[in-house]
């Protein structure tokens, strides 16, 4: 409450002076600890969580210590937890403090995703970054940034940050500062202009207009229910990941392991051993004869990935059954129809809940989406659901699956709150949600 009267009352460039100096007073206190640590950024609108995960793991698994945070997943060496924060970035003073434990738990290397928002609040103020990653970049959170060139500029401050900054130097050796951006990305020219000392691009087409850096390109792909693979100059990589876009974000993790001096035989040895991200495409497994799926996908762009895996895993004459809502606080109103209407040329059954509503009125948000999906043919009480409650809605899905069937449970993910009014988080996990409603379904 106080919070949004702050922001009522205080002039907008008064609050960004305070919250750039609040930033400038946390690394202070705790003691630049960034400056300890080969920090990675990663930022982009989509595939930056699952990118920063699988850095991660590609560093641990080639014997690295690393600390990450993300939308997903905190972790500080060995320890790994689930962000249960509702945020991609801490706030100032809590991503120094974070950076501070990887540093005292003798960590080498700090993953840290990025994100547009965080970036404009002056959560990154402070963090010495060494290595920037683009991922892709498409027409989201618009309504938050006031526009899409505001947006872009956003995400491009990560990048100027870095070229601003002096090399570091760890252990006697200078890091160099390093760009890593997607070819296929028609930004991607802007995200490599900033002049650091090394660039990389990656790509997953056959042909790409940039040249310089030239992409390492993914090819020869496969992919199929049980995994992807593909090769990059000349060496397979194999991993047990769905989906044709964890091609481009394993590709980004493996390129940024090679700037970092990783040969890609050592990468590929490792790569069969990655898991993939916690709620993205994660199966969930209670003994029915159903597929479900959980997966964090929000945007049209995401729902089109996701629906691509879909098709790998239906079978003929099975249905796709799918839950969603659309989130409040702020966030993009014109994309919710939209996520109605693609449900509906993509689930035999559709039913539309309430995600995350923040001050808004939850029921005007499914409606939203729900009249999407109807203008779009489906038909409410027959296979469109207009359900307040997620509990209620997820039990609803289950319910109506049969053997064969997919279930699809999207928004939230690995996600650990409801976001509801007043600023209150509501303790939440669809994954465990779906676990006990299957569960009770087979004792009814």
């Amino acid at each position: 409450m106080f919070k949004r009267l702050l922001k009522r009352l205080v002039p907008r460039r008064a609050l960004s002076l305070y919250h750039y100096l609040l930033a400038l007073a946390a690394v202070a206190w705790y003691g630049w600890p960034s400056e300890k640590l080969i920090v990675i950024g990663v930022t982009g609108t989509s595939g930056k969580t699952t990118t920063s995960y699988l850095i991660s793991q590609l560093l641990e698994l080639t014997g690295h210590r690393v600390g990450l945070t993300s939308t997903a997943v905190f972790k500080v060496g060995p320890h790994e937890w689930l962000n249960n924060r509702k945020m991609t970035m801490l706030g100032r003073g809590e991503t120094h403090r974070l950076l501070k434990q990887m540093v005292q738990a003798g960590c080498q290397y700090a993953v840290v995703e990025t994100s547009s928002e965080g970036l404009v609040q002056h959560r990154a103020v402070g963090i010495h970054y060494d290595l920037a990653v683009f991922t892709n970049l498409t027409p989201e959170h618009l309504e938050a940034h006031g526009g899409f060139a505001n947006y872009k500029a956003a995400k491009l401050r990560l990048f100027q940050q870095l070229a601003q900054s002096q090399p570091k130097q760890l252990a006697g050796q200078n890091i160099a500062r390093t760009i890593i951006a997607n070819a296929d990305s028609e930004h991607a020219v802007d995200f490599l202009t900033p002049a650091v000392d090394q660039k990389f691009a990656f790509s997953v087409q056959p042909t790409a207009t940039l040249t310089n850096p030239t992409p390492l390109r993914a090819e020869q792909i496969a992919i199929s229910a049980q995994g992807l693979a593909f090769t990059v100059n000349g060496v397979l990589f194999r991993a047990p990941l769905l989906g044709d876009f964890n091609v481009t974000n394993l590709l980004s993790a493996l390129v940024t392991l090679h700037a970092l001096g990783v040969s890609f035989d050592q990468l590929a040895a490792v790569t069969p051993q990655l898991k993939s991200c916690p709620g993205r495409l994660e199966l969930i497994n209670a003994g029915q004869p159903f597929t479900v799926i959980v997966d964090y996908a929000f945007e049209p762009n995401a729902l089109k990935g996701l629906y691509r895996v879909v098709d790998q895993f239906k079978r003929p004459g099975s249905k796709v059954i799918q839950l969603l809502g659309s989130a409040g606080g702020g966030r993009d109103k014109k994309p919710r129809p939209i996520k109605g209407e693609l449900a509906a040329k993509n689930a035999d059954v559709v039913i539309v809940t309430n995600e995350d509503p923040y001050d808004e009125d939850p029921q005007s948000i499914i409606d939203a989406v729900a009249n999407g999906a109807a203008a779009a043919g489906k038909v409410d009480g027959q296979n469109l659901f207009r359900l307040l409650d997620r509990r209620a809605a997820i039990a609803k899905a289950v319910s109506l699956a049969r053997p064969g069937d997919i279930v699809l449970i999207t928004g939230k993910g690995c996600e650990q709150a409801i976001a509801v009014a007043n600023g209150k988080l509501i303790a939440w996990d669809d994954r465990m949600v779906v676990r006990e409603e299957i569960k009770r379904g087979t004792r009814d």
